[in-house]
């Protein structure tokens, strides 16, 4: 349906009414009659309504559309105009017998001496008609208007047909005169057939005599007293014996009683795949489609001379073989319908449940058959012309709820109309059919264009010639050609199978054939180009040949095209083949023979005396010796390979001749074969022989995929959004995957960047998205090896929504193929659950279904899982898992379907194994069903569908059970302003404001979410927590004592850690993500916003930068452009200002992550102040807002704590503030300046404020570990270890909420950083294992991530190096999952760690350490981060001075140089300055040998006061002093000459420093309080020694 309200037929409706509903009054009451066609008359009214503009309005669309979507408009227009007019003729008794393209014919039966008034009423109704709907203006500029033809007399009626299905045919006279009425009428005007002027009350109306005896135009009626119309009208009602009798229904049709032999004669006149819709009692809005249809049209004009009766028993013969041709092709006949000369018989191909793949031969076929049997039978048959055209239309329900049509609906359909008229006495059909038949273009011959009315462009046209033999052989190439820039992806197995028959067939001396058999899409033709290639390589001499489905009904023309190829005849003329051919022979076969091969490579040898004594057979064996004895001998000189692609289509013969070479003759066959197939019994016994052998090709991995498709668009690789676009679409295929990124580009919805352009910060957030994509890489694949190769990256642009990109044609064809496949109601299940998204859930999936219970439910459900269309969700399914669906899928369906009809106790088998798994959600296991079937839905109904969809989620999107629910934004629903809902979705042309009802519903149901009911704040803590809390830790011991205590519990909060894990990363993926999918296609853009930033803050949560960013920038762009003035600035979508400042405070921390340090401040900033809390920009305002903050904070300590409980909108905003304070330290901490230090320092401190404002400990916990960290990182030691403690001593509550567990975890990780520093290592280690387990449990990868860093330095620095290889892995386990750029640069600098000084320890490969460096130095993400680079730069050049590389060595020391300055005294700055000593000492032992010539001469003197300058900044990070106090004493004794010789030293590693590490001379631990510590889950830890064997190590770990 077209419209919700005008076309939504209730549920409740029974069987008999639905199909009164498509059928006219005259066939719901006409008295049964005989099989043969009978005329009937009756006197009776026609009005003819005719929609002018249509055609012109459709031609419009066409020249301007790139989709369907289009017809989606087109359909809307045409069915709220005709539905009305529909509507109002009911309302005056009229009974519309058909709906045709844009005519609608009603008819009024009645007596002959009521003819008269009924003329008066239908003219009535004709003028309220113009007057009402005469004029409609369309936003496309293309008015409709109607033209009115009306006539009176006798009608005649004829069913023609048979006992399955009939058609209803009005004829005669005055249905001429109806239909030439509305030729002469212009636009707007009513025009009368001279018999009904004749007939009608002539007083009463106002006319104009157009032609006489042909026509008068009405212009008004004369109201002449006492004319009442209302007496006349009521007059009328008594002619009309099938008037409505109740208010309820505008036709009595609908109300009738059940009555089964009247609903199998109305089941008669109606479509078979319809029918099968209402059996299974599909509301009729659920029936109508956009698709892609193949549509023929067949006009027969008869003789003038024909007889009435003669014309229909013609009309009967001509419906009866054009159905059973039509039907057998895979279409039907959908209607018939008479003109003046003749009648038109419409057949569609590829309507619901009966697409095909190659509808459009069959069609063409079809269409000669018919006309050949036209012309050959149907005596009085003047005229054939049969017209065929391909393209998208609307199937489905036209016209109101009473009465209303099934109908096609598109400019295909206008075309198919005209071209009738153009190309008249042919079989023609647009370029589109002609391409899409695959048919070969000799059974064509092009036409000459012509002007068609309302068509501009209408393509070139072909006439059809039949099925014809052209004298040629089949051609020698391969359906694909090897790109020498792309290799072939996972194809290892299937290349060895060849490389073993190759073996095989040199071993044994016997042929050998390889046959690859996969799905349509596989890469079977590409694996044949490279096979094709390797052979020539090798010096084989291939043959190749691509058979096509015509092949197959040719006797030996596998084996007839292969061996004109072997005799190289198949491309010379045909004037020089018989001497080719002799040349050839010549020597391998006696000369009478040659004529043998006369009529096989079509030539013309002497017929000799030996071969005209032979019979049909024994010259066809002859004919194979000879071939036997030719290959033979050639095989012995050069080896043959015969590649066959498409085998499927090879005919019986030429498999039995390749079977019986094979056995004879060593050469080798290599044939692709496409499933579905179903081969000949000589192909089967080929299959079984001992030379042949078959190899499944199986669908590709995820990464080969990603890597096809990069190569594809020419990048080194693709955005994360884009790859859950093609992982999910492609399913492993290679061709679908070409298709797609084709199309994408086509589509021009790419962006692509250079990714070796250095990055520069940028200030706008709206050019941030590829700074965002390489912010994310981690693999770097170019498609070649070029060293001066360009690499880029591509990004999607901004305002495209991936998941509502509409397939390509040819993708779409083979998903609808598989879609019709199924039965109504599994193609129903479908077409509803591709509404719900990728992931379906059950329970949702049951609410969009109408009047389905659970066990109808289930019972197909199962089914479709039986058939992998559909499988059951396991959370370790991401990414779609290969191999998922088997190539077969249509016949695995197919004989399931089979197994029901053969065991009739299947159902109750079926509906005793029905149950629900453990999980409630499915997803799809076939590639582009789901967007194929979405594509299917118009636009009103998806719309509601997707609003259904979005209330069902609504209730779920919040945090997961674990985190006590509750929004990803703080608070969020309790701050937004009750702010008006967005406009919703308005319709792009309306009659009476029709737009608003769905707008008004989706209002109404679809609101942002309300406090009520939702998550509570735990205000009073329990009896256990007060009991709990009212012991405050002290000390470190006292609060690891704590943490074990709870560990040992078996109290319910110990389930918080251990049985119930986190599930958010689930609602996100599940709920979230399409939540927004589903706001933003019914166009609610105001919960889309909140939603947007709910998913965003997920993903932040999760530690998914780039995530958050794509749903960030989805935000942005309802928000649109901002403008150059803050005046002007004016959002599309109208959102509360804690909304914008939570919009800002996100952005910030996403560029905060992407290395944007100057705009990630500005939004934070921006957030502050939408927050009512400003930051100062000046050193002044630095300075009195720290005097305000210190005192605010005194005065606030002698206030009374607010109750949380009382303003949650004022929790939200605390919560804001803290998290911007938070960033705006970060920030500024990254820089080394004394003035970003007072900045960092005031953000601290209101931090701190904010949060004890917020009354929340986990809060102030974590806001005293951010300002213990800010301490530590400027060297602020008592300031440090004071916070440090703060924080343990408010730490009490924070077992009791998933928020205080991970505010205790980050405490776990700043005392292990902490005593990491202080270099107490065991103790180090022993926290770290225990706040990664509690991440872990978390799941929060940013947090774990550095607790392994803290964890592997500790190790690294203890000597652990076993240890240290095992957290590395775990990181990069971690790590690479994210695609986090910074994760990583820390990664590898542990490795070149380990590289350097792990006695030869590898965790990754050195090589891969440097090219990732070479890649993302530069990245603004690295560039922002120079406490991490600078031990990264020292490292390399460490490494290459071990190797002599000095060069090298140079280039990475100077950049170590650069950014000494710029770190500060946090571990990483520290680790990096050691470095960087070591590389200094190193350079300054080398120079007195001339090595370096890019670095300025420094003295001993100038390191020193490097040293001097570590010990000054770095004095929080002690666990280094001893050993730069032995790197200074070196240098010191350089300078005094009292150390070696400088001529005795060999390598840059025999320096005292490294005997320092070697020897393991460091600082003993300040173990005081290890003894105390009581961990009884990690004593393995506690008592770790160096010699610990791996086994150990191992167990702690897990």
């Amino acid at each position: 349906m077209a419209t919700s309200e005008q076309v939504a037929a209730p549920l409740l409706w029974p069987i008999e009414a639905r199909l009164a509903a498509l059928l006219p009054d005259l066939l719901v009451f006409r008295k049964p009659r005989g099989s043969e066609p009978e005329l009937a008359t009756a006197q009776g009214v026609l009005l003819g309504v005719h929609v002018t503009g249509f055609t012109a309005l459709m031609d419009r669309f066409s020249l301007t559309c790139k989709s369907e979507r289009d017809m989606d408009k087109l359909a809307h227009i045409f069915s709220y105009y005709i539905s009305d007019i529909v509507e109002h003729v009911l309302c005056f008794g009229g009974d519309i017998l058909n709906i045709t393209g844009n005519v609608l014919l009603a008819l009024w039966t009645v007596e002959q001496n009521q003819l008269s008034d009924i003329i008066t009423l239908v003219a009535k109704c004709s003028l309220e008609i113009q007057e009402k709907f005469g004029i409609y203006h369309t936003k496309e500029g293309q008015d409709l208007q109607l033209k009115i033809g009306l006539s009176a007399g006798r009608i005649s009626q004829v069913i023609v047909g048979d006992e399955q299905r009939q058609y209803l045919l009005v004829i005669g006279r005055d249905v001429d005169d109806v239909q030439l009425a509305q030729r002469f009428a212009q636009a707007n005007e009513i025009v009368l057939s001279w018999n009904c002027w004749k007939l009608c009350e002539q007083y009463m109306f106002e006319v104009e005599i157009m032609r006489e005896d042909e026509a008068v135009k009405l212009r008004d009626m004369r109201i002449i007293d006492p004319f009442d119309f209302d007496e006349h009208f009521d007059k009328c009602l008594d002619y009309l014996p099938h008037y409505r009798t109740s208010a309820d229904t505008l036709r009595t049709a609908l109300e009738l009683d059940p009555d089964s032999a009247l609903e199998q004669t109305l089941r008669k006149h109606i479509m078979k795949n319809l029918l099968k819709k209402i059996d299974e009692g599909q509301p009729m809005e659920y029936i109508s489609e956009f698709r892609t249809v193949t549509m023929v049209l067949v006009s027969l004009e008869f003789h003038k001379t024909a007889w009435m009766l003669h014309l229909c028993h013609l009309i009967q013969e001509a419906a009866l073989y054009i159905s059973t041709v039509i039907e057998k092709g895979g279409g039907q006949l959908s209607r018939i319908f008479m003109f003046e000369k003749g009648c038109m018989f419409l057949c569609v191909f590829g309507l619901p449940g009966d697409k095909k793949p190659d509808e459009c031969a069959h069609a063409l076929k079809s269409s000669f058959s018919i006309f050949s049997f036209c012309w050959e039978n149907l005596a009085e048959t003047k005229l054939v012309s049969i017209s065929i055209t391909n393209g998208p239309v609307f199937c489905g329900m036209v016209g109101a709820v009473a009465r209303h049509e099934y109908t096609v609906i598109g400019p295909k359909v206008s075309l198919v109309a005209r071209m009738i008229t153009a190309y008249p006495g042919l079989v023609s059909c647009d370029e589109v059919t002609y391409l899409r038949s695959m048919l070969p273009a000799y059974n064509f011959k092009k036409l000459p264009e012509k002007m068609m009315k309302n068509i501009s462009n209408p393509g070139k046209m072909y006439e059809y010639l039949g099925h014809r033999r052209c004298i040629m052989f089949g051609k020698r190439h391969l359906a694909r050609e090897r790109n020498k820039n792309h290799l072939l992806l996972d194809r290892e197995k299937e290349l060895e199978a060849f490389q073993m028959a190759q073996q095989r067939c040199l071993h044994q001396k016997k042929g050998q054939a390889v046959l690859y058999e996969g799905g349509k899409g596989y890469g079977k033709s590409q694996l044949l180009a490279e096979i094709n290639f390797l052979a020539q390589k090798e010096g084989y001499r291939v043959l190749p040949l691509k058979l096509k489905e015509a092949d197959s009904t040719q006797c030996f023309y596998a084996v007839q095209t292969l061996m004109a190829i072997f005799f190289e005849i198949d491309t010379c003329p045909a004037y020089n083949r018989q001497e080719c051919l002799r040349k050839q022979l010549q020597g391998m076969v006696q000369e009478p023979l040659h004529c043998l091969f006369n009529d096989l490579f079509f030539v013309k040898f002497p017929l000799s005396f030996e071969v005209s004594h032979m019979d049909d057979l024994a010259r066809q064996k002859k004919v194979k010796a000879c071939f036997f004895q030719v290959l033979q001998k050639a095989v012995r000189e050069t080896p043959l390979i015969f590649l066959i692609d498409e085998a499927q289509y090879m005919d019986a013969a030429s498999w039995e001749f390749w079977g019986t070479l094979l056995s004879s003759v060593p050469i080798i066959m290599v044939m692709t074969l496409t499933l579905p197939f179903t081969l000949c019994g000589w192909a089967q016994h080929f299959l079984q022989s001992p030379q042949a052998i078959l190899v499944p090709i199986s669908k590709l991995a995820a990464t080969s995929l990603l890597r096809m498709a990069c190569w594809e668009l020419g990048v080194v690789s693709i955005p994360q959004e884009l790859q859950i676009y093609l992982l999910h679409r492609c399913f492993g295929n290679p061709l679908y995957c070409e298709v797609l990124c084709q199309d994408l580009l086509s589509k021009d919805i790419l962006l692509f960047r250079d990714l070796q352009k250095e990055e520069e910060e940028n200030s706008k957030w709206e050019s941030l998205s590829a700074t965002a994509m390489k912010s994310t890489m981690y693999s770097i694949s170019p498609a070649t090896s070029e060293e001066d190769q360009e690499l880029y990256v591509c990004t999607v642009k901004d305002d495209v929504n991936l998941d509502t990109v509409l397939l390509p044609p040819l993708l779409k064809e083979i998903a609808v193929n598989q879609l019709d496949q199924l039965s109504p109601e599994e193609q129903l299940l479908v077409k509803c659950a591709a509404v719900i998204g990728h992931s379906i859930h059950v329970d949702l999936l049951q609410h969009l279904l109408p009047g389905w219970d659970e066990n109808k439910l289930l019972q197909v459900l199962r089914a479709l899982v039986d058939m992998h269309v559909l499988r059951w969700f396991t959370q370790s399914q991401e990414l779609p898992a290969e191999p998922i669906l088997e190539p077969s899928s249509i016949e695995i369906i197919k004989q399931t379907k089979e197994k029901e009809k053969s065991d009739p106790g299947f159902p109750l088998r079926l509906q005793k194994e029905l149950s629900l798994p453990q999980t409630e959600l499915l997803e799809f296991g076939v590639p582009l069903l789901r967007e194929a079937a979405w594509e299917l839905w118009p636009k009103a109904q998806q719309i509601a569908l997707h609003l259904e969809c979005a209330c069902f989620l609504q209730d779920l999107a919040c945090r997961c059970g674990s985190c006590h629910g509750g929004d990803f934004v703080s608070f969020h629903r309790f701050a937004i302003c009750p702010t008006k809902s967005s406009s919703g979705t308005s319709r792009f042309c309306s009659y009476k404001d029709t737009g608003s009802v769905l707008t008004q519903v989706i209002t109404e149901k679809l609101q942002l979410p309300s406090p009520q009911g939702s998550f509570q704040f735990q205000t009073k803590p329990s009896r256990s927590q007060e009991v709990f809390t009212s012991e405050h830790c002290r000390t470190e011991e006292e609060f690891l004592d704590q943490v074990n205590r709870k560990l040992a519990q078996g109290s319910p909060e110990r389930d918080v850690l251990t049985t119930k894990p986190c599930h958010c990363e689930e609602i996100l993926k599940l709920v979230l993500s399409p939540l927004t999918q589903h706001c933003l296609i019914i166009g609610e853009t105001t919960c889309a916003f909140y939603y947007l930033l709910e998913a965003a803050a997920a993903s932040l949560d999760l530690s998914d930068n780039y995530m958050a960013f794509f749903y960030l920038r989805k935000a942005s762009s309802l928000l649109g452009q901002r403008s150059a003035f803050s005046f002007l600035k004016k959002h599309k979508v109208k959102i509360c200002q804690f909304e914008e400042a939570a919009f800002c405070s996100l952005r910030s921390e996403v560029c905060f992550n992407m290395g944007q340090i100057t705009l990630a401040k500005k939004l934070a900033r921006q957030a502050l102040r939408l927050l009512k809390r400003n930051f100062p920009c000046t050193w002044f305002g630095v300075l009195f807002q720290t005097f305000l903050e210190k005192y605010w904070h005194s005065w606030s300590l002698n206030q009374p704590p607010n109750n949380p409980s009382e303003n949650k909108k004022k929790l939200a905003i605390l919560q804001q503030r803290v998290h911007c304070l938070s960033l705006l330290w970060q920030l500024y901490n990254l820089e080394a300046t004394a003035s970003s230090r007072r900045f960092a320092c005031l953000a601290t401190l209101m931090q701190k404020n904010s949060a004890e404002e917020f009354a929340n400990e986990a809060q102030v916990v974590s806001a005293y570990v951010a300002l213990s960290q800010f301490s530590q990182n400027v060297g602020d030691r008592e300031k440090w270890l004071h916070c440090e403690q703060m924080a343990i001593q408010k730490s009490s509550l924070c077992w009791f909420s998933r928020e205080g567990l991970l505010a205790t975890a980050q405490l776990m990780q700043a005392l292990a950083y902490t005593k990491l520093c202080l270099g107490h290592l065991d103790f180090s280690i022993k926290l770290g294992f225990q706040a990664h387990e509690i991440c872990r449990h978390l799941k929060k990868p940013a947090l774990e991530n550095l607790v392994l860093s803290v964890l592997f330095r500790s190790a690294f620095l203890k000597k652990k190096f076993d240890l240290c290889v095992h957290v590395l892995e775990s990181q990069w386990a971690l790590i690479s999952q994210g695609h986090d750029v910074l994760g990583l640069a820390c990664f590898y600098s542990a490795c070149l760690d380990l590289l350097l000084y792990g006695k030869g320890l590898l965790c990754r490969p050195f090589g891969e350490c440097l090219r990732f460096i070479q890649h993302y130095e530069h990245s603004c993400v690295l560039t922002s981060q120079s406490n991490v680079m600078l031990g990264v730069h020292s490292s390399l050049a460490m490494w290459f001075a071990q190797g002599s590389q000095w060069n090298l060595f140079e280039h990475h020391f100077s950049k170590a140089r650069q950014l000494v300055k710029r770190t500060n005294a946090s571990l990483f700055g520290s680790h990096g300055f050691v470095r960087f000593l070591e590389c200094h000492v190193l350079m300054l032992q080398k120079r007195p040998e001339g090595l370096f010539m890019r670095i300025p001469p420094e003295t001993h003197s100038h390191t020193l006061k490097y040293f001097k300058e570590f010990f000054s900044r770095c004095v929080t990070c002690p666990v280094y002093h001893q050993w730069v106090s032995e790197l200074k004493a070196s240098v010191m004794r350089y300078g005094k000459r009292e150390s070696m010789s400088m001529t005795n030293i060999i390598g840059p590693f025999d320096t005292c420093f490294t005997r320092i590490w070697i020897e393991g001379d460091f600082p003993e631990e300040d173990i005081s309080f290890e003894g105390n510590l009581g961990i009884q889950r990690f004593d393995r830890v506690a008592d770790v020694k160096e010699n610990k064997d791996e086994e150990e190590i191992q167990e702690c770990i897990c």
